[in-house]
């Protein structure tokens, strides 16, 4: 049952999150979208896909140092980069559904995060 669980954790969900991307990308390029965020699409993926992760590893799986280093990726470097692919995105925002998807999601991360640790830096604390 532990490999399963393993193999579901780390290997099934990145392999989903990599398909859907791929077939995200594809259906932009068919669209012929003007100037298409796919390399923003690629890390709004990657840091949404490592949250994901980092909750099932701590649900279902043992936490260790590699799960620590995910952790501190998407607090500090994850936050940077979605703060930039939101500022990227501000202004592009009209262009099509994809670019207002990636402003939104930069910034619905800049928002969350900051309060996620906010809320559990009072409440662990006690």
């Amino acid at each position: 049952m532990e490999i399963l669980t393993f193999l579901l954790i780390h290997v099934i969900t990145p392999i989903i999150g990599l398909l859907g991307y791929l077939f995200l990308k594809k259906r932009i390029l068919k669209e012929s979208i003007e100037n298409p965020p796919l390399i923003d699409l690629f890390f709004i993926f990657s840091i949404y896909g490592g949250i994901l992760l980092i909750i099932l590893t701590e649900l279902f799986w043992k936490w260790s140092g590699m799960a620590s280093l995910g952790a501190f990726f998407l607090t500090i470097p994850g936050f940077v980069i979605m703060a930039i692919i939101g500022y990227r995105n501000y202004k592009l925002r009209h262009i099509s559904m994809y670019h207002k998807m990636s402003y939104l999601c930069g910034l619905a991360y800049c928002i969350i995060m900051p309060l996620t640790i906010l809320t559990a830096s009072i409440f662990l604390d006690k």
